[in-house]
């Protein structure tokens, strides 16, 4: 159409008293809903002494003494009881910066500790630590549930979970901790009820929950032993309470979680998502307890998790489910350290480096 013809039609509208109509006015969005329209994402916050404990400060509890205290700061100002953080903000405790990005969920390692390891990141005679063999967790650390001696072996579990490893701690919570232990000598009938029922030590009274002979070679007698508490070398003063000397100590079981049999010394494995779960059912650690990660709920897909065998084998069963396997095992992981001992008149120094067949997933 030419310029000359578009305007004989528009002269014509406008004799005919025709009016281009005007562009209906876009209504308007309200101030709430406003902000949400502009908002890509809605920053979720956590309770700051939930975000403390799950950084493994300390327990919840705590934490909360700590704020009330006016140890803590949010973007440099003092934190106050109900303060709520999200992942962009800075908090700081005792002047060290806490990481609250929270870009993982809860992570859980079982570790075989060997003899001669030191469950520290520091050590003044700077022996080995069994730090140095585990994976490095990203914007976490591994902290250690619980601890065993030097000169002890067996399961240790480790998890980024403050929160998780302070119950499973604690306590209220009475959780088992059983070993395999071998003394030199045989106890008798009423030695083992004198243990169970309770012995004086210097730091109070102790008992066996369970005590059971379980095989041996010549005055090397084992025992299978069961305590709910974590004190400092409490199985062996109990032996050596009753004149004993225990010479292998082995803890093949923490609360529900048995020491896998193809776990060697040295080496580590990693509970699937599904099991961590379980666990934090099991010691009462609610969603709101846990913080699986500011606006990231989804962590599965940044495990990156390559399953082996050893990770096959359910560790979280019921508790008795977990005796009963602990039982039938216990016989089988003694006699390949036994075998293991008399192959090796010296100890062979390890590599720190973990083998390929018990990592479960990139660090």
């Amino acid at each position: 159409m030419t310029r000359s013809r578009k305007r004989e039609i528009s002269r014509s509208g406008k004799a005919a008293g025709l009016r281009r109509p005007k562009p209906k006015p876009q209504p308007q969005l309200s101030d709430e809903l406003n902000s949400i329209a502009v908002s890509d994402s809605i920053v979720e916050t956590q309770k700051l002494q939930k975000v403390l404990a799950q950084a493994g400060i300390g327990s919840r509890r705590k934490m909360e003494e700590f704020i009330e205290n006016g140890l803590v700061k949010v973007n440099g100002q003092v934190a106050t009881l109900g303060t709520r953080v999200s992942s962009s903000d800075r908090v700081e405790f005792g002047g060290r910066r806490i990481d609250v990005s929270g870009t993982q969920a809860t992570r859980v390692i079982l570790y075989h500790k060997p003899e001669g390891e030191i469950v520290s990141r520091d050590d003044p005679k700077e022996r080995q630590t069994v730090f140095a063999n585990l994976p490095k967790p990203k914007n976490a650390k591994w902290i250690a549930i619980g601890r065993l001696d030097f000169n002890t072996s067996g399961l240790l579990i480790f998890t980024t979970s403050g929160e998780l490893a302070n119950k499973m701690m604690h306590p209220s919570f009475d959780t088992e901790r059983e070993y395999s232990a071998r003394i030199f000598g045989e106890l008798t009938n009423d030695q083992i009820l004198l243990l169970l029922s309770g012995v004086e030590l210097s730091d109070g009274f102790g008992k066996f929950e369970e005590c059971e002979a379980i095989g041996g070679e010549g005055r090397n007698r084992w025992y299978r032993v069961i305590v709910k508490e974590g004190r400092n070398r409490l199985v062996r003063r109990m032996f050596e309470s009753l004149g004993y000397q225990v010479s292998r100590l082995i803890r093949i079981r923490f609360g529900s979680i048995v020491l896998p049999p193809r776990l060697t010394r040295g080496k580590w494995l990693e509970l699937k998502d599904n099991e961590v779960h379980q666990l934090e059912a099991q010691c009462g650690v609610t969603s709101e307890d846990k913080m699986h990660g500011f606006g990231n709920p989804q962590h599965k897909s940044s495990r990156g998790a390559k399953t082996n065998k050893a990770r096959d084998n359910d560790e979280l069963g019921q508790s008795a489910k977990s005796k009963r396997r602990s039982s039938r095992s216990v016989k089988k992981i003694n006699s390949t350290f036994e075998s293991a001992a008399r192959q090796t008149s010296k100890p062979k120094q390890r590599s720190s480096r973990v083998a390929n067949s018990t990592k479960s997933r990139p660090a």
